[in-house]
């Protein structure tokens, strides 16, 4: 499997997985999150293998399609590539003031937990 498409898909499904039915959820997270196989995902739910590919394919379409429509992953790494410019710039301009260093270590935590 591609990396950055598993990177893309682990992505769009943490803006919009809440959005999907509970068999996608857990669908895309034991195929994306947990790396398991067609194969593995069938037999745990007891389904066909071929099932279990259609409703992915139809998943990712769908998040892709919310992506599309709504922008949110876009929108929040627009965000996050303005704070790091934004942060580099205080830090060369203002290297002791610790208050900025506050504000730029939050907004970096803030990022992480997303």
């Amino acid at each position: 499997m591609e990396i950055e498409k598993t990177n893309q898909m682990n992505a769009l499904f943490d803006f919009y997985g809440s959005l999907l039915t509970d068999k996608q959820k857990s669908y895309m997270q034991l195929y994306y999150a947990d790396d398991f196989s067609l194969g593995e995902i069938a037999e745990e739910f007891e389904v066909s293998r071929q099932a279990i590919y259609d409703n992915i394919r139809r998943t990712e379409n769908s998040l892709m399609e919310y992506e599309r429509k709504l922008h949110l992953l876009e929108d929040f790494n627009t965000t996050m590539a303005v704070v790091e410019d934004m942060s580099r710039y205080i830090k060369s301009h203002y290297p002791k003031d610790e208050s900025l260093e506050q504000y730029i270590q939050l907004l970096k935590k803030d990022r992480d937990e997303k």
